[in-house]
């Protein structure tokens, strides 16, 4: 029998977000990408649109700035989409990383998350 998987959910990574919306911001997610819940994003400084991170990039989008909220298929165009951008607690284990990312990229990443008041924790 083959083997399935099954993706994140918002419950998986999200474990606590301010009252009203207030951890909330709306993006425009940049071309060219399929970014599943809980990736965590970066702004690329020049167009203000986000993208998945990118610790070698140099266009802003190396700098940890939130967390996708839900699935942004931004395959064909740019797309709309939410991001937890402040005052949350997020379970590490179940947030989407770049590919190849090392452990230093992702515990500085962890800090520039810390400093949006966004809390990463081990057994969240």
């Amino acid at each position: 029998m083959p083997v399935q998987t099954e993706g994140n959910y918002l419950g998986d990574w999200l474990k606590h977000e301010e009252d009203n919306l207030y951890s909330r911001d709306k993006v425009t997610v940049i071309s060219g990408q399929n970014l599943k819940t809980g990736t965590v994003v970066g702004i690329i400084t020049a167009s203000s649109k986000v993208t998945q991170l990118a610790p070698a990039a140099a266009d802003g989008s190396e700098k940890a700035a939130g967390v996708l909220l839900l699935d942004v298929d931004a395959s064909a165009a740019d797309a709309p989409g939410v991001i937890i951008a402040r005052h949350a607690i997020c379970a590490e284990n179940a947030l989407v990383w770049p590919e190849g990312i090392t452990g230093p990229q992702k515990a500085t990443a962890i800090t520039q998350l810390k400093e949006l008041g966004i809390l990463v924790r081990e057994g969240a």
